[in-house]
Order: structure tokens, then C-alpha cells, then sequence
């Protein structure tokens, strides 16, 4: 990623902006995940060609995964806010009648499974930029390495954001074979986290 798009930058933005209530955990959460895998990327490019490093290929696979994944998160930020605006539009549809209601319901389950899976998305996302920071701990520049450090924290925080927001939404679907699917890739992403070493 060289600049970042205008959707991205919206995104970063609306979670900052104190008139806009739409736009929260899950869009933050993925923000951080960006910013810990951009740092994973500086740390790769500062221990490259360093002495007693690991060969620069080692160093170039794990930088461009990390720009790769910055820009995923960015824009995985821009789509945990559409998805959150999609489900307030359901809530906004009329229901005077009972062909309203369920059109209404539709839009709204609709919108809550699309609100689960982006952070699920962004959850797997971050759990790979902690395995980036985990290849990078044995052998990095030190003088990066409070860098490496803010980057693991980072993505870790990151992760458990995108999993609240995941749990949170999993109450509220109706739907019996998607609620179960996200609650299967749910725990598959916890465990897969919790066996990364060193983070």
C-alpha cells in the first residue's frame, strides 16, 4: 500500500469524529490491526541486511505480507462501518404492516450476518499479523524492538476486538445455519490465536 484510499481514510476518520455515533468497535479494532501490521513491516525492513539476521528474503516475504495486510484491514475497517450502517437501515424500514415487518426483519438479519462476518474477517486477519510478529521476534533489529513490542500489542487487541464484535452480533441472528457457521470459524479463529507462541 503506497497511499492510503479515500474509503480507508473515511473510515479511520468516522471513528474519531465525536458527530458520528455509527461507527465503532469493530471499525477501531481493524484500524489497530492495520497499524500493527504496517509495524511488522518497519521492523522486517530495519533487521533486513542487518548482521546475524536472517537472509533478506526472510525479511521481504514477511514486509510484503504486512503491507498486504494493512491495506486488507483498512479496508476491512471502511466495511465493518458500511455493515453497521446496513443494519440500522433495516431498523429505519417502516412496519406498519406484517409485509412490512418481514421485509424489515429480512434487512435486518441481512445486515446483522454481513456485520459477523466482516470482523471475522478482520479477526483472521489480525491473527496473521500476529504470526508475522511471532516470525519476527527470534530475529529482529533491537533497536526495533519496542516497535515489534506496540505491534504485537496492537494486533492482539485488535483480534479480541474483532471477536467481541463478532459475539456481540452472534445473540441478535435468527438464522440457525449462519449463526452456527460464525460460531464454528468463531472458536476456530480463537484457537488458531491461542496457538501462536510468543504473543
Amino acid at each position: 500500500m503506497e497511499v492510503a484510499t479515500k474509503e480507508q481514510i473515511e473510515a479511520f476518520l468516522k471513528v474519531l469524529d465525536p458527530a458520528d455515533d455509527s461507527t465503532g468497535g469493530g471499525a477501531a479494532s481493524a484500524v489497530a490491526g492495520a497499524m500493527a501490521a504496517g509495524l511488522a513491516g518497519m521492523v522486517a525492513r530495519v533487521s533486513k541486511g542487518k548482521p546475524d539476521m536472517e537472509p533478506a528474503g526472510f525479511y521481504d516475504e514477511i514486509d510484503g505480507r504486512a503491507r498486504e495486510l494493512t491495506n486488507r484491514l483498512l479496508d476491512g475497517a471502511a466495511a465493518d462501518s458500511t455493515a453497521f450502517e446496513a443494519v440500522m437501515d433495516g431498523f429505519r424500514m417502516p412496519k406498519d404492516t406484517e409485509a412490512q415487518k418481514a421485509v424489515r426483519s429480512d434487512a435486518i438479519q441481512a445486515g446483522l450476518e454481513r456485520a459477523t462476518e466482516v470482523p471475522l474477517l478482520n479477526g483472521e486477519r489480525c491473527t496473521e499479523v500476529l504470526e508475522l510478529v511471532a516470525r519476527l521476534a527470534p530475529k529482529h533489529n533491537l533497536n526495533a524492538a519496542s516497535d515489534l513490542a506496540v505491534g504485537r500489542r496492537l494486533a492482539r487487541a485488535a483480534l479480541e476486538g474483532c471477536l467481541d464484535n463478532v459475539e456481540i452480533n452472534l445473540g441478535s441472528l435468527k438464522r440457525e445455519a449462519p449463526r452456527e457457521t460464525f460460531t464454528r470459524r468463531l472458536e476456530a479463529l480463537r484457537a488458531a490465536a491461542s496457538g501462536i507462541e510468543g504473543v
